[in-house]
């Protein structure tokens, strides 16, 4: 790839696709001009249809040329060309999945018509059978209407995928001539005098439905390419979300404003907007749900009985280990989960095991009996980098904190999953004992007084020189220390016990390549109270992307 990552380059966006190594992008997102006379400060956005259409197939063919084989684009377009546009593509080789209906409030007026209150965004792939779509991300599903309306105990907690339908206002059409799960998107158009408004372009996108898009067509680290950066919020998004990006814009004033919105924001900041306007706005009745909810996902009232149940399911299955290791060992939690389901306790396998969390913090469960896994700092050091990074993904992609990601089965498993990527060879009960153990580290008073003290040590001490990290595969690094290894941005703050070792998987296990690391600076530190008050100093200071905010004390 000649061109650098995390940036927005300035330049026509068919000569800077041209410059993409071929199949290298996981995700494209395209918003181009719709050729309908907006006025642009460079581009002519008033073409003849012949002129429009030849621009268009010269950059979807780039589009194309440059994603992966099971890479993923989207396209926004309006309704002049949706119909030329949705062909075009299939003809250059792109498989259709969905044809999505953006509606928003604060629509379009036209004189002689129906007010404009939609966009159609076209789903496509390279190949049909291979591609990335994480429907089961919570973030991206929906509350479903046993949820929203009904309070139906039957509920999975996890909601719906969106889907397609006819709609009215959606806070004021009856069930169920409008579900959010629709293919049929209810975002508010980022009006005027919306809070999110950049103000430099007319045409913004909401940062929320960009998340739907990238949650559910990458996952972490990959690269998101948007050829038309107009105001850079699928830049942002997908800084936000922990994703590579690149962008294109023609215009030099745009490009000046995007470096600006993009160096406002850091990895893991939340999305502007409402994630989901129907439970943002109040319905013309001001009537209300029966159902409440938080974070957007739905309560179910802890009742004495329903206390009883799962502390009686708990002491059934635990074997005499803690609510801890019970989420940490999968065959544990599983059986409490089939205990619960046996007991008819409402819900399901997520809100049953976020019920064991409060009623453990309350301290009416059983004491445990065993002392299960005791492992030192030293012994994970094999994976704690593994587990530190895949936590931080799963909390960027799924917006959870560890106690709701061990909660969910799915985002359990998944974090599995990544971790395993990271560092092979290891248990889930391994994996999830070594982010339990992080943040009960970056938790204990006298290692948080310790990165208090040395803050003002280290902010006088210079930064060791920027290596190689294929430089550092030799002896000299077989000894303890502190590292931060960066590709186009800084990527990890670690501490390892053999630098040479952590450089060593680095360098050669494919997802963490997937990062691009190139350069470290190492320092050579054997205490862990130096390493840990070091290590909480620079993630503070670099905000690099795979930390843990844990370290991050102030």
């Amino acid at each position: 790839m000649n061109l650098q990552s995390n940036r927005i380059h300035q330049g026509d966006c068919v000569e800077k696709l041209a410059e993409l190594q071929e199949g290298s992008v996981d995700l494209v997102f395209a918003d181009p001009p719709f050729n309908i006379g907006y006025e642009y400060d460079i581009y002519d956005d008033q073409q003849s249809s012949k002129d429009y259409l030849t621009f268009c197939e010269d950059w979807i063919r780039g589009v194309h040329r440059a994603l992966k084989p099971n890479g993923t684009f989207w396209l926004a377009i309006g309704d002049e060309y949706a119909a030329e546009l949705k062909v075009l593509s299939q003809q250059v080789g792109f498989h259709p999945r969905s044809w999505v209906i953006w509606y928003y409030t604060f629509g379009v007026n036209c004189a002689k018509g129906f007010s404009r209150s939609h966009t159609h965004l076209f789903h496509f792939v390279k190949n049909r059978d291979d591609f990335t779509f994480n429907g089961e991300n919570p973030a991206v599903r929906v509350a479903s209407a046993r949820q929203m309306v009904y309070a139906d105990s039957r509920a999975n907690s996890k909601g719906r995928l969106p889907d397609n339908t006819w709609i009215l206002r959606p806070q004021d059409a009856p069930p169920p001539s409008f579900s959010t799960s629709h293919d049929t998107w209810f975002f508010s158009r980022v009006a005027g005098t919306f809070k999110e408004r950049e103000g430099f372009h007319g045409c913004q996108m909401p940062e929320q439905l960009l998340g739907r898009i990238i949650r559910v067509s990458s996952d972490p680290g990959d690269l998101v390419v948007d050829p038309f950066g107009g105001s850079g919020t699928t830049l942002t998004v997908a800084k936000k979300l922990g994703r590579r990006f690149m962008g294109f814009e023609l215009s030099k004033e745009y490009v000046t404003h995007i470096s600006k919105r993009l160096e406002d924001c850091e990895v893991g900041d939340p999305l502007d907007g409402a994630a989901d306007p129907l439970r943002s706005a109040p319905k013309t009745s001001q009537g209300k749900r029966k159902t409440k909810f938080r974070n957007g996902r739905p309560l179910i009232p802890l009742t004495d009985e329903i206390e009883a149940a799962v502390i009686e399911a708990f002491a059934e299955t635990s074997e005499g280990y803690s609510a801890d290791y019970l989420l940490c060992q999968p065959e544990v939690g599983k059986a409490f989960v089939q205990a619960c389901r046996a007991k008819s306790i409402p819900g399901d396998p997520r809100i049953w095991n976020t019920f064991l969390l409060r009623i453990r913090k309350s301290g009416k469960l059983p004491g445990s009996t065993k002392l299960g896994t005791r492992l030192s700092t030293a012994q994970m050091d094999p994976y704690s980098d593994a587990s530190e990074a895949a936590m931080k993904l799963i909390g960027i992609d799924y917006g959870m904190t560890l106690d709701e990601m061990l909660c969910t089965p799915h985002a359990a498993e998944e974090f599995d999953r990544l971790a395993a990527m990271l560092a092979p060879g290891y248990s889930p009960l391994e994996y999830r004992w070594a982010a339990i153990s992080l943040r009960k580290r970056a938790t204990t008073k006298r290692l948080r007084q310790v990165a208090v003290d040395q803050r003002e040590r280290w902010q006088q001490q210079s930064m060791p020189s920027l290596e190689g990290i294929e430089d550092c595969l030799s002896s000299e690094y077989e000894c303890p220390g502190v590292y931060v290894v960066s590709g186009d941005e800084p990527l990890y703050v670690g501490e390892t016990r053999n630098l040479r070792d952590r450089f060593e998987k680095l360098v050669n296990t494919e997802t963490w390549a997937r990062f691009s690391p190139r350069h470290v600076h190492v320092w050579k530190l054997d205490s862990e109270q130096d390493q840990f008050g070091l290590r909480s100093y620079l993630v503070r200071e670099q905000k690099p992307l795979l930390n843990s905010a844990f370290l991050q004390i102030e």
